[in-house]
């Protein structure tokens, strides 16, 4: 079971404070041997790359369950997913 965010920082400052809090964090709340990993994303950089990364991707059809899909957050709230611009094929 992989998991995995992507998570757009817009102060350089807040990047600095979360790499220190995540990276190699291990304390989950169920026991696991899993250690937290922070990278820079690539070849994908940046909100509006990855929006388009992911919005005609098959992970957006409609036969796949909604906890699989990427979802954005603004202030903590979630936002809806801008819609496809091409028609999304079903996942093999």
């Amino acid at each position: 079971n992989l998991g995995y965010a992507f998570v757009n920082m817009v102060d350089s400052k807040a990047v600095d404070e979360l790499w220190k809090i995540f990276h190699g964090f291990a304390d989950w709340a169920l026991p696991t041997a899993k250690v937290c990993e922070v990278s820079w994303s690539g070849p994908h950089q940046g909100f509006k790359a990855h929006i388009e990364r992911y919005r005609n991707s098959p992970v957006m059809h409609r036969s796949v369950p909604d906890e699989y899909k990427p979802v954005m957050f603004k202030n903590g709230v979630r936002k809806p997913f801008p819609k496809p611009t091409k028609t999304v094929k079903a996942p093999f």
